[in-house]
Parts: structure tokens; C-alpha cells; sequence
């Protein structure tokens, strides 16, 4: 009878003690230790680590652990801070080429998206303002509300809004300019918030002070909220605020110069609505749950007035 000699894992004599078994495969040879919790862990086990290998349990744990890297106000950091302003562009887009398809301004979308207070009447390719519901369907017209009528949609939809190359063209830039600056200071969360909040403040502004007859569209409001953000982060950390006084000095001049054609009550109110934004997101850093309740605040803030100017008539 011959006696065959016993089995060992590379690297082992005869005297060293006999291999360890698998933490989690009792039936197999561990081949290293984990590097963290120090249990034998086998060669399916084993998951490389910055230093050795680390078994299954602990590299779950180590991954529960580790916090999402965080922004100076509390924001997550964007991997890409330019995918939201490439987003909100898209949906700009979007609706210019909808509106295009179905008739340019005066066509049913875009008298559906913009803002016009009073509403409008449709009577067939003509569209007219300050006719009552009532007068409207006598004429044989369809009448669009606006917000002071229930169409509510239009103090977003119309921040979508445009109706000609050059205004999409010259807010998509400016978009594209400033949204990823902010963005990656604040976060998509919030930059999201200031420009959402900016366009709802803007409405407010040109439900108050502007005439019920008067059609409003454009990103314009939103963007002035971005031009007031911006300014406010700049002076926060100690940066050259005179490039972004420029554009907000511009963009005083387009408003003033062109002030037939141009809301000066959405481009103030957006910028109004940025400036206590981003104010509020800066002052309560370090108190997430109370940022979040003043910015909620200052966006109900918007949506009550603009509810208070419904029962003014």
C-alpha cells in the first residue's frame, strides 16, 4: 500500500498549519485575509481594494458609508454641470419647433403656452384680447384662458415660449453661459429651484403690474433669476462680479431700449426672485431642511399673489 502525500497550498511546508477555510465558502481554501475585517475570503470573494482585497460584506458597508461628494450651500456636485442647461434647452427647442409646426405665434400652441393674463379669443385664424368668455363663444370664437381665467399652466409654459430664432437664440446662449457656472456651485437640485422659482416670481411680477391684455413669453424671467444668482455666489466667494454686472447692465439696456416689445415686469421680478433665492440657499448652508422650506417659501410666496390677483379681477 503506498501512502500519497497530502495536499497544501502553494507556499506551505509541511509543518505550517492547515489552510483556512472561506468565511462565506466554508468549502473552499481562503487564498488571502480581507483587508478590512481580516475574515479569509476565497478567490471569488476576493474584490480589489486601493490596498489588498476586501471581502463582499465589507466593501457593501464601506459603499453605505461613503458620502456623496457635497457643494459649498449643501448641493450635490453634478458630474456634468452643463446636462441641466443642455436639458432645459432641449425643452426650449421643443416647444419653438411645436409652436412653429402649428401656426408661429398666433397659432393654437402658442396662444395655449404664452402668457396673456385676460386670455384670448380665437375666432378663426384671427386672435383677439380683452374679449370676455362669454362675448367670445357668442362670436363663434374659442376662448383660451389665461391665469386670471384658470389657464395656471401659462406662469411656466410661457418660460418655454418663443416665437422667433433670434429670442430663442439669444436666451438659449445665455443659458447655456450661466446655467453651468451656477450649477456646479449649487447643484442641479438648486439650480433647478432658482430657475424654476425665478420664472414663477416673473409671472407674479407681470400678473400685478402688467396689463391683462398683454402677451408675455420668453426665458427671459429665468434667466435674470440666473444673472442674480450668479452675482450673489460671486460676491460670496470674493470673485470678479464686473463680468456679470456687464450682463446684467446688457441685459437693463435690451430691456429699457426695446421696452415696447420687452417685459420689464418678468425680467425684474425674475431677477428679484434669483436674488431671494440664491440669498436664502447661501444665508442657511448649513441648515438643508430650512433652505429647502425658505425656497418653498419664497415659491408659494409667487403662486399666492398670483392667486391674490385673480380675486382682485
Amino acid at each position: 500500500m503506498t501512502d500519497h502525500p497530502t495536499w497544501l497550498p502553494p507556499n506551505s511546508g509541511p509543518g505550517d498549519p492547515a489552510p483556512a477555510a472561506c468565511a462565506y465558502h466554508p468549502d473552499r481554501f481562503a487564498g488571502v485575509r480581507c483587508q478590512r475585517c481580516g475574515e479569509p475570503i476565497c478567490g471569488e470573494c476576493m474584490i480589489e481594494a486601493p490596498v489588498g482585497h476586501q471581502c463582499p460584506r465589507c466593501l457593501a458597508q464601506g459603499r453605505a458609508m461613503t458620502r456623496q461628494a457635497t457643494g459649498p450651500h449643501g448641493g450635490r456636485r453634478s458630474a456634468n454641470p452643463a446636462l441641466t442647461s443642455l436639458v432645459l434647452i432641449g425643452l426650449n427647442v421643443a416647444v419653438f419647433v411645436g409652436i412653429f409646426l402649428s401656426g408661429g405665434f398666433g397659432g393654437r400652441l402658442s396662444n395655449l403656452f404664452a402668457l396673456t393674463p385676460g386670455g384670448l379669443c380665437e375666432v378663426g385664424a384671427q386672435t383677439y384680447v380683452g374679449v370676455p368668455p362669454a362675448t367670445c363663444s357668442l362670436e363663434g370664437g374659442a376662448f383660451v384662458p389665461g391665469p386670471l381665467d384658470g389657464g395656471w399652466w401659462q406662469i411656466l409654459t410661457s418660460a418655454f415660449t418663443h416665437v422667433g430664432l433670434l429670442h430663442l437664440g439669444m436666451n438659449m446662449l445665455a443659458l447655456w453661459v450661466l446655467g453651468p457656472s451656477i450649477e456646479r456651485v449649487l447643484g442641479r437640485a438648486r439650480f433647478l429651484a432658482v430657475y424654476g422659482v425665478s420664472a414663477l416670481v416673473a409671472s407674479a411680477f407681470i400678473l400685478w403690474l402688467a396689463a391683462p391684455t398683454t402677451t408675455t413669453l420668453g426665458a427671459s424671467g429665468a434667466i435674470s433669476g440666473l444673472m442674480g444668482a450668479l452675482l450673489l455666489l460671486v460676491l460670496r466667494h470674493g470673485g470678479d462680479a464686473r463680468t456679470v454686472l456687464m450682463w446684467i447692465g446688457i441685459n437693463v439696456v435690451i430691456t429699457i431700449v426695446g421696452s415696447a416689445g420687452i417685459s420689464w415686469q418678468g425680467h425684474l421680478g425674475g431677477f428679484v426672485g434669483g436674488l431671494a433665492t440664491t440669498a436664502l440657499i447661501i444665508a442657511l448652508r448649513k441648515a438643508i431642511p430650512w433652505q429647502w422650506m425658505a425656497v418653498a417659501a419664497v415659491g408659494a410666496a409667487a403662486l399666492v399673489a398670483m392667486a391674490a390677483r385673480t380675486l382682485v379681477g
